[in-house]
């Protein structure tokens, strides 16, 4: 109801310039985010069809919605087609991440769009691994794609990734932020995210701007982190490194933790039993004598403990 500051205001509209979207409303969680989006744009007589990794967030809100929802296989645009021609005049929506949280993969969203405009649905992308790291100085995959202005795409993100804020934001026309600002429940009843990670985040994106070769030092980090590890590469700033069972990664994760290098553990419930592993998440402030400190360690403590292919 109230509580927009000019911060709030400048963060939007430079969020918006930055990816190259008509217009951004903050949020004050990624989460709120895309509750919000799926919610107001989907309800009790829409087909939502989620890839099989997205984010808890976008699974709550397809719950939330009322939809009916199809899991379809994970990148599998030829799943999402069939869906989509199955929809049987429902409206459709389809969900997916830019860069996958856990595996560190990317969506092919030139195919989705593409499938999402020949049936009329829409497609929300999730660019939380994306912002900051893929793309052109950090502008995230949508972008890279050529599918800025695209009108069959929405945007969320998170500001507590690579912007290192909190909060998060929906990105698309005007007319959707308006139709947000309306209805998003997660807006209207919730409070505002607070000046000081607004100010945070702001500042975060300006230093992006003014800086973009920050994106290109973490894939050179993660290539020879991955290639250290003998793992596959990422296509984000999340690297994967598969453990041999639950308990493996979390000895691994307190010894890395007790040598001062944190590393985030991926392990059941969060995932399913038999895919523990260790989420690595590259930081391009490190300096090169706490990198070369922290790729030490890690290789110290993983040791054994890996999951071998």
């Amino acid at each position: 109801m109230t509580g927009t500051t000019t911060l709030h205001t400048d963060l939007e509209r430079e969020l918006a310039e930055f990816t190259g979207r008509e217009a951004a409303l903050v949020f004050s969680t990624g989460y709120h985010s895309n509750l919000s989006a799926v919610t107001t744009l989907a309800d009790k007589q829409s087909l939502i069809i989620s890839d099989a990794h997205v984010h808890a967030s976008l699974i709550d809100a397809a719950r939330l919605s009322r939809s009916v929802i199809e899991v379809v296989p994970h990148n599998d645009v030829a799943a999402v087609r069939a869906a989509l021609a199955a929809a049987a005049g429902r409206r459709a929506i389809v969900l997916t991440e830019s860069i996958f949280s856990v595996l560190g993969d990317s969506a092919p969203l030139t195919d989705l769009a593409a499938a999402c405009a020949e049936h009329d649905a829409l497609l929300i992308v999730d660019e939380a691994h994306g912002l900051g790291v893929v793309g052109s100085g950090g502008q995230g995959l949508v972008h890279a794609h050529g599918l800025s202005d695209h009108p069959h795409v929405v945007m969320t993100m998170t500001l507590s990734k690579s912007l290192g804020a909190m909060g998060g934001a929906v990105l698309g026309s005007a007319a959707l932020i308006d139709h947000l600002i309306n209805c998003a429940r997660p807006f209207i009843f919730n409070t505002g995210l607070a000046p000081a990670p607004t100010a945070g985040a702001l500042t975060a994106l300006r230093r992006l701007r003014q800086h973009p070769d920050l994106p290109s030092r973490i894939h050179q980090r993660g290539s020879e982190l991955a290639d250290r590890f003998g793992v596959q590469r990422s296509a984000g700033a999340v690297l994967s490194v598969p453990m041999a069972s639950a308990q493996a990664a979390l000895a691994t994760h307190g010894m890395a933790l007790a040598a001062g290098v944190r590393v985030g553990c991926f392990r059941p419930p969060s995932v399913p039993d038999g895919i523990s592993r260790l989420r690595i998440t590259l930081h391009a402030g490190l300096n090169d004598d706490h990198w070369v400190q922290a790729v030490d360690v890690l290789a110290n403590v993983i040791g054994n403990h890996r999951r071998t292919p």
